[in-house]
């Protein structure tokens, strides 16, 4: 078994911001997500940071640690409710949610 970032991209009803979002750790692209996908990405132990872009969309930056041989769980989903995805074209951080499970 090897270190592993799992990225689940569901939600509870219809996805507003759609389209594909990049995967970034530590500041590099290291892949994407399509809607209900779930992806894997190898890494290294220790501390690391992920984020989701989408254009000019992005979700917030969420630091980690992940030890040797172990998972890394996160879900996300673009805006679901109209209020958040029209705040989100003053606010880009708002368009992308991302939590760790």
């Amino acid at each position: 078994m090897s270190t592993t970032l799992r990225l689940s991209r569901e939600g509870i009803g219809i996805e507003l911001r759609r389209g594909t979002f990049e995967v970034e750790v530590d500041g590099v692209r290291v892949g994407s997500i399509e809607w209900h996908e779930t992806k894997e990405f190898a890494i290294e132990p220790g501390h690391h940071t992920v984020q989701l872009r989408a254009g000019r969309y992005r979700s917030r930056s969420h630091s980690f640690e992940v030890r040797d041989e172990s998972v890394a769980y996160f879900r996300c989903h673009g805006a679901m409710v109209w209020p958040r995805w029209i705040a989100s074209a003053l606010k880009p951080g708002l368009g992308i949610s991302l939590s760790r499970e």
